[in-house]
């Protein structure tokens, strides 16, 4: 138990430090010689903060969730055990994520691995149609957990990898707070830095449980979302989504 809770709590420091690392580098100088195109980044790069960070304890079955985010996209996740325990899972993990068209806006797929006290790891590596793909590495802990309270931490490290002309590879590196009362109500806040394009996201979100059996549950999150670049900012706008999950 020792070690896990030392693995998890590590992971969780490194995408600290990576945080810190990235906020310390300067920003991209373009000259003369030789531009990148920021403009046509700006226009492709959409931040979503990785799901799959949400915490989760280790179950034994399959299970599956669709969203509906109120900007009109959605998205579409699974998560199936290939080995473990009751206290240890390896799930293979995907997504689907539309955009307002209900075309698609990005696939992935990866593996996660969980612990019965609310720990885990993930990496997944998601296709992103007109912008290239993405790498992601991300940890989550419970601090604090009893009849009533939950308060969990969750940290990630994102490699985007574009496929615009002249156009490098750079990192998103965040993390986040969230806090749930009696499973039925909670709060959460996130973070994301992308030295590169010099664009930091937040995010402050309000949590209802709906509806929940032993197999099924429905959740709806309100809340606002902006993100600050020294180019534009957009302000706070309202974000909202319902979410269906299911076990099998």
């Amino acid at each position: 138990m020792f070690p896990l809770k030392l693995f998890c709590a590590a992971v969780l420091l490194v995408g600290a430090s990576a945080m810190h690392i990235q906020w310390e580098l300067e920003p991209v100088e373009l000259n003369e010689e030789y531009t990148y195109p920021v403009n046509d980044v700006y226009q492709d790069f959409e931040y979503q903060h990785p799901s799959y960070v949400a915490r989760s304890r280790a179950r034994r079955q399959a299970q599956g969730s669709l969203t509906f985010n109120g900007d009109g996209s959605a998205g579409l996740g699974a998560k199936v055990p290939l080995v473990g325990n009751d206290r240890n899972v390896l799930s293979a993990i995907g997504s689907v994520n539309l955009d307002d068209r209900m075309k698609m806006a990005s696939k992935g797929i990866g593996l996660a691995f969980d612990n019965a006290n609310g720990h885990g790891v993930s990496v997944m590596k998601e296709t992103i149609p007109g912008f290239g793909s993405k790498l992601t590495g991300a940890g989550h802990a419970t601090l604090f957990n009893n009849d009533k309270h939950n308060v969990g931490a969750n940290a990630f490290v994102s490699k985007n990898m574009p496929n615009i002309p002249n156009v490098p590879n750079f990192n998103t590196v965040g993390g986040g707070l969230d806090y749930t009362y009696n499973n039925k109500v909670g709060a959460s806040l996130g973070l994301a830095h992308t030295p590169f394009l010099q664009r930091k996201d937040y995010s402050a979100m309000g949590n209802l449980n709906v509806f929940r059996s032993p197999t099924s549950t429905v959740d709806f999150s309100a809340g606002f979302k902006k993100f600050d670049t020294p180019f534009v900012s957009s302000g706070w706008k309202p974000n909202f989504g319902l979410t269906f999950g299911r076990s099998f």
